[in-house]
């Protein structure tokens, strides 16, 4: 496909990085070295200039571009950007739009101006940050098949029902269909089979229906209802923090938001209600203590600054918070934070990408068998992909026991209809099945590639 990105920051030039190698991608910014640089690293066409100028875009083919997508710091320049790539024949346009006010009006912005998608980066990090509080014993959690399916990263603890366990005894011990698909133990990264024990400090990552997880959550956890967060203090008032609170408050938790700019503190006390705001200084260990942060069941860290978040997380943890989410954009940082004992890293910027390249999948894909969902986790070490099986293969209608699938790869769910099935050797793949694959092989492009 043909793809212009607009805009060669954090978010446009992780973009170029994938894209270049599936598709002829072409990226615009206003900045030569940006430009430069750009070209340099990926495969890709760099043009210097002014998206919102016709000649520019002219330039760039975008009467041929299958997706546009504007990632520039400017919500207006994208959303403009976009109306003038569609008027210019751009058949799908992306545009990342970032302020509340525009919330309202995304609806408005598909159907009547032919936006095909708005991505809001810290609407959707709250979305991700109240994910993880619901079920407060998760790190992360993904979702596949529209919300059917849950992928959740867990650490089991000492004393867990867990430990010890063998994978084989895993379902008859709490009588549900989960499956436990990957396992970090140290540094290794296993993909484990049903003789597979399960040890104390291991990571998993394992899928169930969204009600399985639920049960699952509370069948590892006899403190279960105890453990349910009920009071949070984010540290840091701008927009993650605004979206958050929100969706907080309807699940009935307590908020608490510091803030150290007495405007948007103001701002905040105006627009939501129910939530106490704290004028002052989030890394001041004296106010934390003073407004009782420690107290709380959660505690979130959401400055515009990593290091900062970082900090005020261990300083957190150290003092007996049980449940400590991260906002960090900075990729190398996202891999540092790995050795750290830290809960939950929520990254708007990788989110962000991870719904594009979704989209540009789906577009791309719709009529075949390749990928129409992609999760990179583990610092990009283990991939959760999702397939639609659109047309007769030579797997489909074959017991998974009689298929040969490859080393360090495993089918972790199979949606049909409003039927979830964890797979057993005697299931079968169907055409309109949605498929979940977890592996540790990078390159696969459609699900043939997982059988040898």
């Amino acid at each position: 496909m043909e793809i212009i990105i607009v805009g060669g920051g954090k978010v446009g030039s992780a973009l170029a990085e994938v894209l270049s190698g599936e598709h002829s991608v072409t990226i615009i910014d206003k900045n030569e070295a940006r430009i430069k640089s750009l070209t340099n690293d990926f495969d890709v066409m760099g043009i210097a200039g002014n998206c919102l100028q016709t000649e520019i875009l002219s330039e760039a083919n975008v009467d041929k571009a299958n997706i546009f997508i504007a990632v520039t710091s400017s919500d207006e320049v994208n959303i403009l950007s976009c109306l003038i790539a569609k008027k210019m024949k751009a058949r799908h346009c992306i545009a990342r739009v970032r302020s509340p006010e525009f919330d309202k009006q995304m609806v408005f912005m598909r159907e009547e101006l032919g936006i095909s998608m708005m991505v809001n980066p810290d609407y959707n990090a709250a979305n991700e940050i109240a994910k993880v509080l619901r079920y407060p014993e998760a790190i992360n959690i993904e979702s596949f098949a529209k919300g059917r399916v849950d992928l959740a990263e867990i650490r089991i603890t000492k004393g867990s029902i867990l430990e010890n366990l063998a994978l084989t005894q895993l379902s008859r011990r709490l009588r549900l269909d989960v499956l436990i698909c990957a396992v970090q133990r140290g540094e290794e990264l296993i993909i484990p089979n049903g003789n597979f024990i399960l040890r104390a400090g291991d990571k998993i990552h394992m899928t169930a229906s969204h009600s399985a997880m639920v049960k699952f959550f509370k069948s590892i956890s006899a403190a279960y209802r105890e453990k349910r967060v009920k009071s949070a203090v984010l540290i840091g008032g701008g927009r993650v923090a605004y979206h958050l609170a929100q969706q907080l408050r309807e699940m009935g938790v307590k908020v608490k938001i510091i803030e150290i700019n007495k405007e948007r503190c103001l701002e905040l006390s105006e627009r939501l209600n129910k939530v106490s705001i704290c004028c002052g200084d989030g890394t001041d260990h004296d106010l934390l203590k003073e407004e009782r942060v420690y107290d709380a069941d959660a505690v979130v860290t959401l400055t515009g600054i990593d290091e900062e978040n970082i900090l005020l997380s261990l300083l957190a943890k150290n003092n007996g918070v049980e449940k400590v989410v991260t906002k960090v954009n900075r990729m190398t940082l996202m891999q540092l934070t790995e050795t750290l004992d830290l809960d939950s890293i929520i990254s708007p910027k990788s989110i962000t990408v991870s719904q594009i390249l979704q989209y540009v999948r789906a577009k791309q894909n719709s009529q075949g068998n390749n990928i129409t969902t992609l999760y990179r986790l583990v610092n990009d070490r283990l991939e959760a992909i999702e397939f639609i099986i659109r047309e007769p293969k030579d797997y489909v209608d074959v017991p998974l026991k009689k298929l040969k699938i490859r080393d360090d790869v495993l089918i972790a769910s199979i949606a049909r209809g409003n039927e979830l099935i964890i797979p057993k050797g005697d299931d079968c793949l169907k055409i309109n099945d949605s498929v979940v694959v977890v592996t540790t092989n990078k390159g696969l492009v459609n699900l043939s590639d997982i059988f040898d």
